[in-house]
Formats: C-alpha cells, sequence, structure tokens
C-alpha cells in the first residue's frame, strides 16, 4: 500500500511548484506603481539578479570538477558514481529555489509599498505572497528532487540494497549544503558590506536618513537584503529540509525488519507540510490597524497545528504500534512525541529568540539606554545580551534531543528535527516577507511618498524584524537537531555507532578540539570579509560626496551602480576561502581516521550551535536598539545615543546576517561531506 501510494509525494511537490507560480503571477498581476517607484525598483531588481547571475557562474565551475571528483571517488561497493548526479541535482534545485524567491521578491517589494497607498491589509498580502514563493519554491524542488531521484535509483533495475539507494542520493544534500554555504556567505558578506557603508557614511558622517536617494549605497542595501535575507536565507533552509529528510531515511533503515516503512516516512511527513503550509497561507489575512505579526502567526501555528495532526495520523498508519531495536522496545506513537517535540522546540527557540532581540522587550531597551553613555558600553551590554541568550535554547535543544532519542531512539532525534522543519514552506514565507518589507518602505522613502503611505510600510517592516529574527533562531535550532541527524547516519555508516566514542582517546580529543576551533576561525574570515568590502564601500560613498556637485542637494542622482559593484566583487571573492575550509577539513580529518573525524563534527556541531546563537540574537538586539532609539526614545535621531547604537548596529550586521547565519550552514555541511564520503574512508 505504501509503495502505492508513493506518487503521492512527488506530486505534493508538484502542487507546491505550482502554488508558488501563481503566487508569483498574482504578485506581477499588482499595481507596481509611479514611475519614479518602478525606476527604484528597477535598479534593485538589476543589481540582484546581476549578483545572483556572476554568482551561479562562479558556482557552476564549482558544481562541475566536485561532481567529477566525486564520480571518480565513489566508485566501491557501498556506493556509486551517480553520487555525482544527486550532487549536481541538489546543486540545482538549490540554486533555483534562490533564483525563483528573490526574483519575485524584488518584484513584490515596488507593489507592496503601492498597495500601501491603499491600505495596510493590501500591503500585508502582497508582502507576504512575494515571500510564499520563496517557502514554497524551497519545499517544492526539495520533495520532488529526492523522491524522483529516490524512484530512480530502487526501481532502474539496479537491484541496490537500500543502504546503497541511501548512500547515493545523500549526494543531493551534499549539493544543497554547498550552494547554501557559498550563497549564505556570498549574499551575508555583500548585504552587509552595503549596509555598513550606508550607515556609517550617510547617518553617521552626511547625518541624512535611512534610505535617502543621496546616499550612493541605497540601493546596494536594499540588494543586499535580497540575496542575503532571501537568496540566502532559502538556500540556508533549504539545505537543513532536505538534510533531515535524508538523515531520517538512512536511520530509518533496518529500523523495523525489511520494512521500508521508517525510510519512506520522512518523504511521506514532507509531503503533508507541503499541503499544511499551504492551507496556512490562506489565513495570513489583517485589518486596517490591525497588528500583521498576529495574521503572520494565525498562519504559521495554524500550519503546525494542522501538520501535527494529520502526521498523527500518518505515523500510526505507518508504523506498527511496537518494535524492538537495541535491546528496547519503541512504537509509532514514540515516533510521533518525537516529531512534536521537534516542533515544539522550534518554537520556543523562535520565542526565546524574540525576546531577546525585540525592540519591546528588556534586553534590546538596556542596550539603548547603555548608549546614552557612548559606543564603548552599547557594545558591552550587546555582546553581554548575545553570550547570556544562548543558555536557553541550548536547553531546550538539549531537552529535544534526550526526549526525542527515549522515545525513538537516533531515528526520533532525525524525526524530531525534521518536526521542527515540517511546515518549513509558510516558516520561510513568513521570513522572506521581513525583507519585501523592509525593500517597500525605502522604495517609500526613496519615491516620497506620503506619511500615511511611510507609516504603513514601517508597520510591516517593524513586524520584518521579528520574523527575521526568529527565522535565525529558528534555522539554528533547525541546523543542531539536523546535524545531529546526519552526525548519528554517519556514525551508522561507519561503525562508530556500536563502539561509541571514546573522548579520551587523543585522535578524538584532537578532532574535538579542531572542531571546537572551526566555527571561530570561519567567522573570522566571514566577519574580516565584510570589513574589507565595508572599507571599499566606505571609501566610494565618501568620494561620491565629495565629487558629485549637487548630490547632498539633491539635484544630482548618484552613482548606484558603482557601489553594487563593489559589493558584488567583494562578496564574490571572499566567499571562496571559507568555502574551501568547509569542504576540506572534514575531508582531510576522514582520511586521517574515522574516530577523530567523529570527534570533529562533535567539536564543530557543539561550538557551531552556540556562537551562532550569540552572534544572530547579539546582532539583532544591537539592531533593534537602535531601532528603539530612532523611534523617539532617549534623544531621538542625531543624538549622542543615537550615534553610539549606530556604531553598535554595524558591529552586530556581520553578526547576526554574515557569520552567525553561515555556521548554521558549516555544521550542516562538514557532516553531509563525511556521511557521502564515509565509503572513501574505510578503505
Amino acid at each position: 500500500m505504501i509503495s502505492q501510494s508513493f506518487f503521492l509525494v512527488p506530486a505534493a511537490g508538484v502542487l507546491a511548484l505550482l502554488f508558488a507560480l501563481y503566487k508569483a503571477a498574482w504578485v506581477r498581476r499588482q499595481d507596481a506603481g509611479t514611475a519614479k517607484m518602478i525606476e527604484i525598483a528597477g535598479h534593485t531588481r538589476a543589481g540582484a539578479m546581476a549578483f545572483l547571475g556572476r554568482e551561479y557562474r562562479i558556482l557552476a565551475v564549482f558544481v562541475i570538477v566536485a561532481a567529477v571528483l566525486l564520480a571518480f571517488a565513489s566508485r566501491s561497493p557501498d556506493t556509486h558514481p551517480l553520487v555525482a548526479l544527486s550532487f549536481v541535482c541538489g546543486a540545482i534545485a538549490s540554486g533555483l529555489a534562490g533564483f525563483f524567491g528573490m526574483r519575485v521578491a524584488t518584484e513584490a517589494n515596488v507593489r507592496t509599498a503601492a498597495a500601501a497607498r491603499k491600505s495596510l491589509p493590501d500591503a500585508l498580502l502582497v508582502a507576504f505572497s512575494g515571500g510564499s514563493v520563496m517557502g514554497l519554491s524551497v519545499v517544492g524542488l526539495g520533495i520532488l528532487g529526492l523522491s524522483l531521484l529516490f524512484l530512480l535509483y530502487s526501481g532502474a533495475g539496479f537491484g541496490w540494497s537500500a543502504s546503497r539507494v541511501l548512500s547515493v542520493l545523500s549526494g543531493f544534500s551534499l549539493g544543497a549544503s554547498s550552494i547554501a554555504l557559498f550563497a549564505r556567505v556570498g549574499g551575508g558578506i555583500y548585504t552587509k558590506a552595503a549596509d555598513v557603508g550606508a550607515d556609517l557614511v550617510g547617518k553617521l558622517e552626511a547625518g541624512i536618513p535611512e534610505d535617502d536617494p543621496r546616499n550612493p549605497a541605497v540601493i546596494a542595501d536594499n540588494v543586499g537584503d535580497n540575496v542575503g535575507d532571501v537568496a540566502g536565507m532559502g538556500a540556508d533552509l533549504f539545505e537543513s529540509y532536505v538534510g533531515a529528510i535524508v538523515g531520517g531515511m538512512i536511520l530509518g533503515v533496518g529500523l523495523v525488519g525489511e520494512s521500508p516503512a521508517p525510510v519512506l516516512l520522512p518523504l511521506f511527513l514532507a509531503a503533508v507540510g507541503i499541503v499544511a503550509s499551504m492551507a496556512g497561507t490562506f489565513f495570513v489575512r489583517t485589518r486596517e490597524g490591525g497588528n500583521p505579526q498576529t495574521a503572520l502567526n494565525v498562519g504559521t501555528f495554524g500550519a503546525g497545528i494542522a501538520m501535527m495532526i494529520a502526521s498523527f495520523f500518518l505515523i500510526r498508519a505507518f508504523l506498527p504500534e511496537s518494535w524492538e531495536s537495541g535491546g528496547r522496545a519503541y512504537g509509532a506513537m514514540g515516533v510521533f512525541w518525537a516529531m512534536a517535540v521537534g516542533l515544539v522546540a522550534g518554537i520556543l527557540v523562535g520565542l526565546i529568540t524574540e525576546y531577546f532581540t525585540s525592540e519591546a522587550r528588556r534586553p534590546a531597551r538596556s542596550i539603548a539606554e547603555d548608549s546614552t553613555t557612548g559606543a564603548a558600553t552599547n557594545i558591552l551590554a550587546g555582546i553581554a545580551v548575545g553570550l547570556r541568550s544562548t543558555a536557553l535554547p541550548v536547553v531546550v535543544l538539549a531537552a529535544a534531543i534526550v526526549i526525542a532519542h527515549d522515545r525513538a531512539g537516533l531515528y526520533g532525534i532525525a524525526i524530531a528535527a525534521f518536526g521542527m522543519l515540517s511546515t518549513i514552506g509558510i516558516q520561510l514565507a513568513v521570513d522572506a516577507y521581513g525583507p519585501i518589507a523592509d525593500n517597500a518602505g525605502g522604495v517609500a522613502e526613496m519615491a516620497k511618498l506620503g506619511p500615511e503611505v511611510r507609516a504603513r510600510t514601517d508597520k510591516l517592516d517593524a513586524v520584518g524584524n521579528t520574523t527575521a529574527a526568529i527565522g535565525k533562531g529558528f534555522a539554528i535550532g533547525s541546523a543542531a537537531l539536523t546535524a545531529l541527524a546526519l552526525f548519528s547516519a554517519f556514525t551508522a555508516r561507519v561503525g562508530l555507532r556500536e563502539e561509541g566514542l571514546n573522548i579520551l582517546e587523543p585522535k578524538v580529543m584532537a578532532g574535538l578540539l579542531v572542531g571546537a576551533a572551526m566555527p571561530y576561525l570561519f567567522s573570522s574570515f566571514a566577519i574580516r570579509a565584510v570589513g574589507k568590502a565595508a572599507f571599499r564601500m566606505i571609501e566610494e560613498v565618501r568620494r561620491q560626496f565629495r565629487e558629485i556637485p549637487g548630490l547632498m542637494e539633491g539635484t544630482a542622482e548618484a552613482d548606484y551602480a558603482k557601489c553594487v559593484d563593489i559589493a558584488t566583487t567583494g562578496a564574490l571573492r571572499e566567499m571562496i576561502a571559507p568555502g574551501i575550509l568547509a569542504v576540506a577539513t572534514p575531508i582531510v580529518f576522514g582520511f586521517l581516521d574515522v574516530r577523530a573525524l567523529g570527534g570533529l563534527l562533535a567539536g564543530v556541531t557543539a561550538s557551531g550551535v552556540l556562537l551562532a546563537i550569540f552572534m544572530a540574537n547579539a546582532g539583532g538586539a544591537w539592531d533593534n536598539a537602535k531601532k528603539h532609539i530612532e523611534s523617539g526614545a532617549l534623544g531621538g535621531k542625531g543624538s549622542e545615543a543615537h550615534r553610539a547604537a549606530v556604531v553598535g548596529d554595524t558591529v552586530g550586521d556581520p553578526f547576526k546576517d554574515t557569520a552567525g547565519p553561515s555556521l548554521n550552514i558549516l555544521i550542516k555541511l562538514m557532516s553531509v561531506v563525511s556521511l557521502v564520503l564515509a565509503p572513501l574512508f574505510l578503505r
């Protein structure tokens, strides 16, 4: 029965893509506003697509070379050169998801601003519809790619075992992870180089408002919102989604005798999650004067509740009431509770993140208060908040891991990871909504629309800041559980599950220490890259203010293209070294000793999760402390407190939008590289 209904899985992927296509067409039919608005949005769209085109040309070379090497190296009884096909398909799917999402996002921003001239509900609907294209493209391409490749490898007459099929299929996750790392790092460097340059010279030196058209870096800043927070976040969660499914499938082999049910269950759960996410989008509605956050929450929580109900019946239909594994008895209800724990843990991590970063909460406001005595105290307060914010999320994740393992063993951890990602279609739609709303505010400011329009876009943007912070917390939490699922699959593949890892063994301890150091070294590359690109951006903005007659008076137009080119060139050049570091390190350790590699993966996961939470929350708190002052508190814009808060926000920018989010991918990429190449390490 299960095999006969498998067609429903790729059908759900097709349905998601058709729904995304419908939403994209609907967005394009909306009014784009005045000629000036269209011109401004055109600059942003052209810059974003130019960056993506140049980035993908570089990544195409990497994908081809890596696929050839992977095919050549994967000639063993445990794997097959077709792993290279999986790798290429994963890379293409990740790239397409980013392309579709960013293309529509750069069209939705101006239409959101135009809709804001009518009402807040109209503007919310356009912005969220634009974001939903990203979310549904991710789940549609992910589940379609995995299910079709699974059908090919298991039904094309190869006669492979389930373990070999999944070994080859895991190349899809490797391809997605590789593209995600470069997209996240490159997009993060781009957006923060532009943002830092625009803020330091525009706000502090020139004293002009944010999104002022006189600022040469303002278009690059808008472009950066899209390449970093739309394409980058989409690629990040795409590979988490795919990795959680693959990890669960691998750990399901042999779980209940010869039954394929535990292997196929993650794919069927993903199909149900797509339907739940699509249903949730219809509940995102508000009224004039209403709270957009409430509307987004109704859609997100509604999808989560629907997913929980459907998964209860699906898991009970797939799995027996009880079975024995490793001397312990497990059952279908245990798997369900593991999934529920993952879903609840994701919500809790998001809420904790919201508390530590929200402009309305005490942590961010305490940073704002400390800004009254200068930039130094602002930075110290932000670091303290970021460090303190790591404790509760880690406790939540640790509890989720322990409970999921107790309910369903290592398979339960993988299902908990997927539970956190099961409604990623709508969760990512909410996240992508943020940069669309932000860009809409920029269009409204630059096109000099009325104050009521700017008030509506500001309201949408304020909610977008919160959804962005929650999205980053959610991404970190899902990365931790996904990495653990992939790590567990790796230990099963190389025979370490039974033996375990003895941290007193010198090779394991050495790997553990090097792994713990990796996130710090990786972050240094990313933050330094932002600094170097921002330096060139600052020099260019200063040059234009100095050399273009009439620019400050508003009678001449800035050379936006030059700033876009500086950010693009800097991002593409600087993203190479961190990417090589992430891919090469596990390969070197794997050929030295698989136990040392196990220690490396344990170290990078523990250290990377903590550092990512610290960076993301410190950066978000600095950002919202600045926004709290800009709202009129503590002297408002132009005050000494505001100047200090801008400096703190500038420090936090590469924390929350470059290094921090990239660490999510680092820990998953190193695990999936180890998993895919495990047969080579055992030769």
